[in-house]
């Protein structure tokens, strides 16, 4: 059967499903190119010679997270920056943490900490920690990290400084998981790279809607003209994501995405606890602005239908409406492939080759769940 045999074969029905496959496939490939290339265009710009160096405070919350601390605060404390301070503010004064804290203040007089009381009773012990921290800062930059994480370099603070300029109220930054050699770990890894590359192509094309408590940075000043977290003291989450997705915009947020201004934190060990901590997060997600929730609903609604209709066409069609649907995937996989692997490049990350397909078609299947069967709040902060 030649050629032209094998396109006459083609019916009206298949036809309009490769019609419709293909324009899932241009909606894909210009969420990718105009947004999530937005690190590797940012990265490649040229950035000014003139990079501040504002005084900053850094503020970690911690619960029940001494051994966390002993490791990882050391190296907040050791940061090349000329002017800075940092707060743990101690969830339930652990005994511990005091104890651990008392030692490092010996040897790091920019350490201090405070305490948020065991007894309050509150939503969101997190959100209540952060005030605390935020109240007791002496600075106006203020730059956020949990105590399981931590700065990918000694330049993570000068890093993240650097993007404040007179205008800037919101500085977002990347917050990875170290790799562990397990499949989970790699779909932890994955599913955190493929959101940091949505919220900040979106913050690079202008419209800002979340950030990473992991690694956030913003005026104190703006903290308390925005009455701070007033607005989602009902919920658990929502101390990063909701603040900025209510308070920020394309004039007064910037970001940093490059190796030396990440963090990185221990990824959950188990599938469960990591589910746990999916769930928390998703509470946060209908507070969010319609438009925003439209711009994260747009790629994986886009994916969805192109691997349905893909689907669709394996199933009723003939070898030449195969072949194309075949040619189109292909062409996907390799454009993300590729797109994926230079940021994760840049943010100084693993990269991911024949697991891409599997993360990519299981990941948008979990978050659906969570959002229609998951816990809608008191999800607790741990």
């Amino acid at each position: 059967m030649d050629f032209q045999q094998l396109i006459s074969q083609t019916t009206p029905l298949q036809w309009t499903l490769l019609a419709l496959l293909f324009a899932a496939f241009c909606a894909q490939l210009f969420i990718y190119v105009h947004y999530y290339t937005g690190i590797i265009r940012h990265n490649a710009e040229k950035q000014s010679a003139n990079r501040p160096h504002p005084p900053v405070s850094v503020i970690i919350c911690a619960r029940d997270e001494t051994e966390n601390l002993e490791q990882f605060l050391p190296l907040v404390l050791e940061q090349d920056y000329p002017d800075y301070e940092v707060i743990v503010v101690n969830d339930g004064a652990s005994e511990e943490t005091e104890m651990l804290l008392a030692r490092l203040k010996r040897t790091y007089p920019h350490l201090h900490d405070t305490y948020t009381p065991e007894a309050t009773d509150v939503i969101s012990r997190k959100k209540l920690g952060l005030t605390i921290g935020i109240k007791a800062a002496k600075n106006e930059v203020l730059l956020f990290t949990d105590a399981d994480c931590r700065p990918t370099s000694a330049k993570w603070i000068a890093e993240m400084a650097a993007r404040f300029d007179d205008g800037t109220e919101f500085v977002l930054g990347y917050g990875g998981y170290a790799p562990q050699g397990t499949l989970l770990s790699r779909l932890i890894s994955y599913d955190t790279l493929t959101i940091a590359m949505q919220y900040l192509g979106f913050a690079y094309r202008g419209k800002p809607y979340m950030g990473v408590g992991r690694n956030l940075a913003y005026r104190r000043s703006s903290f308390f003209a925005h009455k701070g977290f007033a607005g989602s003291l009902h919920i658990a989450s929502g101390d990063d994501d909701l603040l900025v997705n209510k308070f920020a915009n394309g004039t007064n947020t910037r970001f940093a995405a490059t190796a030396d201004s990440s963090t990185q934190s221990t990824p959950k060990a188990s599938f469960a606890q990591w589910y746990l901590q999916k769930e928390r997060h998703l509470t946060a997600a209908p507070l969010y602005s319609p438009e925003s929730r439209r711009i994260v609903a747009a790629e994986p609604a886009t994916r969805g239908l192109f691997y349905a209709l893909a689907l669709a066409v394996f199933c009723t069609s003939g070898w030449f409406a195969v072949g194309c649907a075949l040619l189109l995937c292909l062409c996907r996989h390799l454009f993300q492939g590729i797109v994926i692997n230079k940021t994760a490049a840049q943010l100084g990350e693993r990269r991911f080759y024949l697991t891409i397909p599997l993360f990519d078609i299981f990941l948008p299947i979990i978050t659906l769940f969570l959002l229609v069967f998951g816990r809608k709040k008191n999800v607790k902060w741990k």
